[in-house]
């Protein structure tokens, strides 16, 4: 993932910073050509996002496997601590919050965001009229559609 961002921030430069293009031409030698190790694209992060100023912005950090996302979290403390001009989003499910705090050393703020059940219900709305085949779903099929799916969204 964060050789990813490491692309995405390059592609914004006019040019390759020389020990990023030196660091993957080395890796195309090495046997199944990998990239560079996680240390090596944290360095070259925090490298280039002093730069220029950066916005770094990983969803849905949850959802990576188990262990990734403290690695993840850990690698970007150590690109904020050298780069405090760099702005990140990080989002996620509640149940990580305590560790994304923990992870980034208070740098960052918490923002809760829950979904309406008015907002549920009129994306429903929307979704079920766009219904290639209406014809395959009855009305009472919609109405529980309709009062069950707001409220196990509610729970999340």
């Amino acid at each position: 993932m964060l050789g990813t961002v490491l692309k995405q921030v390059v592609n914004g430069l006019r040019e390759a910073p020389k020990e990023i293009a030196q660091a993957y031409e080395d890796q195309k030698g090495v046997i199944g050509g990998r990239g560079p190790r996680l240390a090596n694209i944290v360095e070259m992060l925090q490298n280039t996002v002093s730069i220029k100023r950066t916005f770094i912005c990983i969803d849905a950090l949850d959802e990576c496997a188990a262990g990734h996302g403290v690695k993840i979290l850990d690698s970007l403390n150590q690109i904020l601590l050298k780069s405090p001009g760099t702005r990140m989003i990080v989002t996620g499910r509640p149940h990580i919050e305590a560790e994304v705090e923990k992870r980034l050393s208070g740098r960052g703020t918490t923002l809760r965001i829950t979904p309406r059940r008015h907002d549920i219900i009129s994306y429903l709305h929307s979704k079920l009229n766009e219904d290639i085949r209406p014809d395959a779903m009855d009305s009472s099929l919609k109405a529980d559609i309709l009062e069950k799916i707001p409220e196990d969204v509610s729970e999340m």
